[in-house]
């Protein structure tokens, strides 16, 4: 099963273990990118983080952390919410990322969705 359920990934959050979700191909970048979202639980709350870096793998090289990041200011993503509460922070990520309810992996496990992508032909919708 390579989908957690909402319960599974809220227990995730709270054991804290991370959770994380492929989204796609950047649509208006002129280098070629790609963007994920990750939850992580911080001293701050649950910390939602959008990582959009250029689309530079293969099937052999997919470790979306080695990724050189689109913006250089954003070596590590960008912020976007923090909340006390673990569904909480799904919701935000969600709504700000458009990352869907479940499609959520335990964190690492967003390369297999971008293998994915990739065994697509890397499709732009």
């Amino acid at each position: 099963m390579r989908y957690l359920v909402e319960t599974f990934a809220v227990g995730a959050l709270r054991r804290g273990q991370g959770i994380e979700q492929f989204i796609g191909a950047v649509q208006t970048a002129e280098t070629p990118a790609i963007r994920w979202v990750g939850i992580e639980s911080t001293r701050r709350g649950y910390e939602v983080t959008l990582h959009v870096v250029e689309d530079v793998g293969s099937e052999n090289f997919c470790d979306l952390l080695a990724f050189p990041p689109l913006d250089p200011d954003d070596e590590f993503g960008r912020t976007l919410a923090v909340a006390d509460d673990a569904a909480v922070a799904m919701v935000e990520a969600e709504r700000r990322t458009g990352a869907v309810r479940h499609r959520w992996v335990n964190a690492g496990m967003a390369r297999d969705e971008y293998l994915d992508y990739l065994r697509a032909g890397r499709p732009t919708t």
